[in-house]
């Protein structure tokens, strides 16, 4: 191998490896925009509207598709598409709770959110109703 071509290579690589790096920081600043945009989005007039009702009393050691084990104090919600962790603002009569998403599997269908049952009496849900829900804001 010459010399020349030897330097090519050394060239080609350094460009290869400054490319990719560039990529990846285009694609991390990309991904925490998205999340900081998730993080503040606010429904238009405030609130989503959406039926909910209990999920239930926790199964001894019942694992969420979100890799949480819940307890009977487990407070969060079922959303089958919302990210495990989305922080949400739950409100039902008056009653405002900050919670998460700690489930998307839903137990039953009619509803597009299911609160844990600690949740649910915290609020005062009984049976199936409309509550409404927000993204949290960073205060």
């Amino acid at each position: 191998m010459t010399a020349a071509i030897a330097v090519r290579l050394l060239v080609l690589a350094a460009v290869a490896m400054v490319s990719g790096l560039a990529a990846l920081a285009v694609i991390r600043a990309t991904d925490e925009t998205v999340a900081a945009a998730a993080d503040g989005a606010v429904a238009p007039g405030g609130w989503y509207q959406a039926l909910a009702a209990s999920r239930g009393p926790a199964g001894d050691a019942e694992r969420t598709s979100c890799g949480l084990i819940l307890t009977e104090r487990s407070l969060g919600v079922t959303h089958p598409v919302l990210p495990c962790g989305a922080k949400l603002v739950v409100r039902y009569r008056g009653e405002a709770v900050l919670t998460e998403v700690i489930d998307n599997t839903l137990e039953s269908s009619g509803r597009q959110f299911e609160l844990t049952e600690a949740l649910g009496r915290l609020i005062g849900l009984d049976g199936t109703q409309q509550v409404q829900w927000r993204f949290a804001t960073p205060s």
